[in-house]
């Protein structure tokens, strides 16, 4: 699953509690959250996610503690880190990408499990182009020669027509380099919008933001046959209020990966 959490704003006593029981029934087996907050007297996702899990968080962060965070239930072994202030109007926002390896038990085996959090400008798509590719080559770089499973998911503040993230789904080039990820909610829902994004959201500040679909769940493809972990299911999260509590300004994304057929 990915979520962004909006930190600890609005009621977040009450947020905490729609969080914490939506994602208990959930029970994923890896998370990736934006916007979440670590400080040294709160460990924002090790309360919502409980035991059971290891955890990893960015390095990149804002003064308050705000960051991204990988949650697995299996081991994790490297993690790295890619910069992505790619140009000088990126300072003052700790857009990052997390790559972590994950010790996954057969049939699956070892993956990448990647945390995305680009510059969420709307005047910054050109930031966000560069920001793919340095996660991209970041995850090339962590895959060592092999052809290891990668997932990749995050709230990449881009519509799907965008050029980033027609670079991510293999529709165009970006400097040089291209990749193929299949986009699990256009696998599972071609014909719907699937925004996670909007002013339905009670909690969402911009009225008229145009980019609606912008949280992501993506499988890297193989040679043949689409993507190496097959997309069995995908859907939003947090799409409605809990008696009257919306959990955060974003709706979240989580997919169901099958194990591999080749």
């Amino acid at each position: 699953m990915t979520m962004n959490l909006w930190g600890t704003r609005g009621d977040w006593a009450q947020r905490r509690e729609v969080l914490k029981k939506g994602i208990g029934e959930l029970d994923p087996d890896l998370v990736a959250f934006q916007e979440v907050i670590e400080t040294s007297s709160y460990d924002q996702a090790a309360d919502l996610l409980g035991p059971g899990y290891h955890l990893a968080r960015g390095a990149a962060r804002e003064t308050d503690g705000q960051t991204i965070a990988i949650g697995s239930r299996w081991p994790i072994g490297e993690v790295r880190e890619a910069d992505l202030n790619v140009t000088p109007r990126t300072a003052g926002f700790a857009c990052t990408t997390m790559a972590a390896r994950i010790e996954a038990p057969d049939p699956i085996g070892p993956l990448l499990f990647v945390n995305h959090f680009p510059s969420w400008r709307l005047d910054m798509e050109y930031e966000r182009e560069l920001q793919a590719v340095a996660a991209a080559r970041l995850i090339d770089d962590l895959s060592d020669g092999q052809d290891p499973h990668v997932v990749l998911a995050g709230d990449l503040d881009a519509a799907p027509e965008s050029a980033s993230i027609r670079f991510w789904t293999g529709r165009q080039s970006l400097d040089g380099m291209s990749v193929c990820y299949r986009d699990a909610w256009e696998r599972i829902h071609p014909d719907e919008p699937g925004v996670t994004y909007t002013p339905d959201n009670p909690l969402m500040v911009d009225g008229d933001w145009p980019f609606g679909r912008i949280d992501y769940v993506l499988v890297r493809c193989g040679l043949h046959g689409g993507p190496t972990l097959p997309i069995r299911d995908c859907r939003r999260l947090f799409a409605e209020p809990v008696d009257g509590v919306q959990a955060s300004d974003h709706y979240g994304v989580t997919a169901d990966l099958g194990d591999p057929e080749r």
